[in-house]
């Protein structure tokens, strides 16, 4: 059940700063009553604080933003032993057209 409450406060949040209102508990509650739903009580509390301490739009322009920083910084640099067992250039754009071809056949089943 705490992930649907998170779900649902995550959504009201977003409604709401979408609309330019001011995020609190009770217009999250407002708005998870009016969709049906019922969550427990200290999810929509927690929710207006966080939007209260942290800046929405940063929120959502970030997502997933750290996970690629750190997968950036995880790559240890190379050194001349490591090119002669490193993939040719060839061999990453022969990876790269893979990669973009079933990218593309994901989009073509829902077009």
């Amino acid at each position: 059940m705490s992930s649907m409450g998170e779900l649902a406060c995550t959504y009201a949040c977003l409604i709401l700063h979408d609309d330019d209102i001011p995020i609190n508990a009770e217009r999250i509650d407002t708005l998870i009553k009016a969709s049906n739903l019922k969550v427990e009580s200290y999810w929509p509390s927690l929710f207006a604080k966080l939007c209260q301490k942290m800046n929405v739009d940063e929120l959502v322009m970030n997502v997933g933003s750290s996970g690629i920083a750190a997968s950036i910084n995880a790559v240890p640099p190379t050194t001349s032993n490591d090119a002669a067992t490193a993939p040719s250039a060839s061999d990453k754009k022969k990876e790269e057209i893979k990669e973009e071809s079933d990218d593309e056949a994901m989009f073509s089943l829902f077009d």
